[in-house]
């Protein structure tokens, strides 16, 4: 089941989410003394961690940080690197974080990189996973025909057409030809294995695939829609986001609130 919660613009949604994931990992502390959480990235982000480092409630000594993909050769000083946008919007407005472990694209090694993730991550049960929808439907960088097989933390993934489409219209990439064709990403099963997502997925372009992963079956074609058979996923959505859902509320695999708990 995903709980789906309505806003009207981007910026509402994107503090309902940042709020409702403060509490979840103030929760986890609170029940286990620390949390492990997983950051994405992206523009779907932005406002969404721009309010999450103001939740002062949170002691973030107590959280240990973990990055949902990066792009395979992507330096760090790239505008377009992953790492160097959780640096400036995340890691460093949050001096007394607990710890972070980021992915290193560019290693030497990508294999030996992959291993020491996925050693570190199944060291850490992942108490909860900020992440977004892509416009293809992926989750993280799992682009479809994502893989629903494989329980290694992390892999590295070929980026598909409308992907890097994407990102270059976002405008990380000054040309198409820029975008990497290859990531390293969580995989899926080991983000379904997250006690709580909570996706933020604003803005218009995002609305087809919206309705798809809601009214849609679970098909890895459409690699969000796993998501209906977790058991704590909480979607925030502005209308335009939510625009092109058919469904009534009963009809579909979703419950929809203006107000959810953990």
């Amino acid at each position: 089941m995903i709980n789906l919660c309505y806003h009207e613009g981007k910026f509402e949604s994107a503090a309902a989410a940042a709020a409702f994931g403060a509490r979840a990992i103030k929760q986890a502390i609170d029940e286990r003394g620390r949390a492990n959480v997983v950051v994405a990235t992206g523009a779907s982000q932005l406002e969404m961690l721009n309010a999450l480092v103001t939740h002062e409630e949170v002691s973030w000594r107590h959280v240990t940080g973990f990055h949902l993909d990066e792009y395979v050769g992507m330096p760090q000083t790239n505008r377009a690197s992953f790492r160097r946008y959780l640096r400036e919007r995340f890691t460093e407005r949050l001096p007394a974080l607990g710890g972070f472990h980021f992915i290193e694209g560019d290693a030497s090694d990508c294999d030996a990189e992959i291993a020491r993730l996925n050693q570190l991550l199944d060291q850490h049960p992942i108490d909860l996973t900020f992440a977004g929808i892509g416009e293809n439907g992926h989750l993280a960088f799992n682009d479809p025909p994502a893989d629903f097989i494989s329980t290694a933390a992390f892999k590295k993934v070929k980026l598909d057409p409308v992907c890097r489409l994407q990102q270059f219209g976002e405008g990380w990439f000054a040309t198409l030809d820029e975008v990497p064709t290859e990531a390293i990403s969580m995989t899926v099963r080991r983000i379904m294995t997250s006690r709580t997502v909570v996706l933020t997925v604003p803005d218009e372009r995002k609305a087809t695939a919206i309705r798809e992963v809601l009214e849609g079956p679970v098909t890895n074609t459409w690699p969000a829609s796993i998501l209906q058979e977790h058991g704590s996923c909480h979607l925030f959505l502005d209308r335009a986001a939510a625009s092109k859902l058919t469904r009534k509320p009963d009809q579909a695999r979703v419950s929809i609130t203006d107000k959810v708990d953990v």
